[in-house]
């Protein structure tokens, strides 16, 4: 696989976005669902929790799968499992059946993303190869963010929520046609001698343990903003259209930089990358509580897309060079782990904490912490160099 758009590449992503669509508009319709059938907040938020909850639960088992059975078979699984949730959703629509659908797409989704990227990254050659190959993937997760719940909207309206589960039940199906064209890769040699080991193993390795600090800051960052605009937005008075807009600004810029790194990637090092990447983003969320305006906020998070959307496919290209081929999937459930659950269990600590002292301080003592790691991002340099 070359490091350009190849056409298996192209496929892998059109895979991955029809599979995480499904997710994404799921995530939309079962909590209106919910919701509209006289469900409170409390039991949507339990919903939503459990699209990410298995996630947790299921990476490292389905990375181990991974690195036994490469891409097809844990795609296959993946998008059953997928086809399955949204289509018992769609004919039985009641909530514990909508808490089944949420396992069930939260999870194939995570099990097929950790095969993708353990694909991709094998298919690679050479560091530069990895850089591309992985800014190319991770424009694949905002396009399903925008198609899966645009569809499930629009099928809501007009032919309600049967039809939309019923239309997200096709998805993984439309994304295994285009995986299972996909060339399988070679299976992996272990070294003589190599065993599969302890995961705990891999969290002892230096490198890798601070990758996954550095990950978990970096992903705190992602978390704090999607948690704390809106309420800044509301303290100001501005309008809901107008908070949608300020985030949908940061979605775009962090899409329109993984469009751009390929084409440079050559140039790129990963350290100097994340590194640059987690000062700027302390320096901005310095002075985000400050800015009044919604034009402030828009330039303020547009600078914020940029510097937090180069960072995956770093973080990806470093990962798979800092641990053993026959454990990148295994690698790869653990950055999974550490992600999802930081979404379950931060969401809860901002509110807390915004409510002990202020949503002001909850971003300098993230943007405190994230520029305090850079440090430890700059030590990754003998990965990259």
């Amino acid at each position: 696989m070359s490091g350009g758009l190849s056409p298996a590449l192209a496929r892998v992503i059109a895979g991955q976005v029809c599979l995480h669509a499904c997710m994404a508009g799921t995530r939309l319709a079962a909590p209106l669902l919910a919701l509209r059938q006289g469900y409170g907040e409390a039991a949507v938020g339990v919903l939503l929790a459990l699209f990410a909850l298995t996630q947790v639960f299921l990476a490292l088992p389905a990375g181990r799968y991974a690195d036994r059975h490469g891409l097809k078979r844990p795609m296959a699984w993946s998008a059953a499992a997928a086809a399955v949730g949204a289509a018992l959703a769609a004919a039985f629509p009641v909530f514990p059946v909508l808490c089944v659908a949420a396992l069930l797409t939260g999870g194939a989704t995570g099990a097929a993303s950790i095969a993708l990227q353990r694909h991709v990254g094998r298919a690679a050659q050479t560091p530069t190869e990895l850089k591309q190959v992985f800014s190319w993937l991770a424009i694949g997760p905002a396009i399903s963010n925008f198609i899966g719940p645009f569809g499930a909207g629009l099928a809501i309206d007009h032919g309600g929520f049967p039809l939309a589960f019923v239309l997200m039940a096709v998805l993984p199906l439309l994304g295994w046609f285009w995986i299972r064209q996909t060339r399988e890769l070679p299976p992996v040699v272990m070294p003589a001698g190599a065993r599969r080991g302890n995961p705990l193993e891999l969290v002892r390795e230096p490198m890798f343990r601070r990758l996954l600090i550095v990950n978990w800051l970096i992903s705190s960052c992602w978390d704090v903003h999607t948690f704390v605009v809106p309420v800044l937005g509301h303290e100001r008075g501005l309008s809901a259209s107008v908070i949608g807009s300020i985030l949908g600004a940061f979605a775009v810029a962090a899409v329109v930089i993984r469009v751009l790194m390929p084409m440079i990637a050559q140039h790129l090092r990963e350290w100097v990358v994340i590194t640059a990447s987690m000062v700027l983003t302390a320096l901005l969320f310095g002075v985000y509580p400050l800015l009044q305006s919604a034009l402030a906020m828009t330039l303020c998070s547009v600078a914020l897309g940029l510097a937090l959307g180069m960072v995956q496919p770093m973080m990806m290209s470093t990962l798979h060079q800092i641990t053993p081929e026959h454990r990148h999937g295994e690698a790869v459930a653990l950055r999974m782990m550490a992600i999802n659950a930081s979404s379950v269990a931060m969401p809860l600590l901002f509110g807390l904490a915004g409510t002990l002292v202020g949503i002001g301080a909850v971003f300098w003592s993230v943007g405190a912490a994230v520029g305090l790691g850079a440090r430890m991002a700059w030590r990754l340099r003998a990965a990259g160099s």
